[in-house]
Formats: C-alpha cells, sequence, structure tokens
C-alpha cells in the first residue's frame, strides 16, 4: 500500500493516492416496458410488460493529476441520468437497438451511450431488482 509514514506538515499519517487504481460505481433506477416478440404464442414475456430498471455503471482508473478522484460524481451522476431519461417510461422495443430488449442488449446499448462521455467507462450493469436479476458488461480490465 502507498502509504507515507508521516506527513511533514502535519505529522499525521498520509495516504497517496498517485499509482492506485480505483473503480467507482454510481446508479439511477428508470422505468420502462417491452415485449419479446420472437416467443410463442401465449409465453409471458411476449406480452408488453414493465420493469424498475436499475442501471449502474463503474469508471476505473488512476486519480487524475490536481483532482484526488478518477471521475467526478456529479459528472458520472448527469451522464447516467441523461442516458436512463432515453429509456425512462418508454418501451424499449421501439429504441433503436433494442429491438430485443434483453438486459444484455440493455447493457451492450447504455455502454455505447455512456462511452462517448466517460473514457473510464469499465463496466455496465441492468438489474430488475424487483425479480433478483442482474446482468454486467465488463468493459475494460485495468
Amino acid at each position: 500500500m502507498a502509504t507515507e509514514l508521516a506527513d511533514t506538515q502535519t505529522g499525521r499519517a498520509s495516504l497517496k493516492a498517485e499509482g492506485q487504481i480505483f473503480e467507482i460505481s454510481k446508479a439511477v433506477f428508470f422505468e420502462a416496458a417491452h415485449f419479446m416478440g420472437g416467443k410463442p404464442e401465449g409465453h409471458p414475456y411476449r406480452s408488453v410488460h414493465g420493469h424498475s430498471f436499475r442501471l449502474e455503471a463503474t469508471v476505473a482508473g488512476v486519480v487524475k493529476p490536481g483532482e484526488q478522484w478518477v471521475e467526478d460524481f456529479s459528472h458520472l451522476t448527469a451522464m447516467l441520468e441523461a442516458t436512463a431519461a432515453k429509456l425512462d417510461h418508454k418501451l424499449l422495443n421501439d429504441i433503436e437497438g433494442l429491438d430485443v430488449p434483453t438486459l444484455e442488449r440493455i447493457c451492450l446499448w447504455a455502454a455505447a451511450e455512456l462511452g462517448k462521455t466517460l473514457p473510464g467507462l469499465a463496466r455496465v450493469a441492468v438489474a430488475r431488482p424487483s425479480l433478483n436479476e442482474r446482468c454486467e458488461l465488463v468493459l475494460k480490465r485495468i
């Protein structure tokens, strides 16, 4: 661990973040409907139904010089909220790229959106908490 014994100015132990790799995560929620059109007649997924979704993004990297963090949580939150807003209260099947809106495809779609403004994006997870279901897309290993 990169710990100095004492800060010469204060005499207190100090921690050095430089060179360490960190991951930070943030999650937001959205509500959306979908259906799985390729299922046989009578299959419960074939009908339009909705879920509460949890969208989580993880950014990985070293601490930015002079900033003392990997990514500003307010920026990460804003990017997640903007992405979730594109899905919130929508029929997911109508969104380009989500004609078959499985958790896996929602992860891929969200990663493409978030990757535009979060260069350190390492993981995207989409969950349906009420069903205890979760899918995680691993993008980077640092």
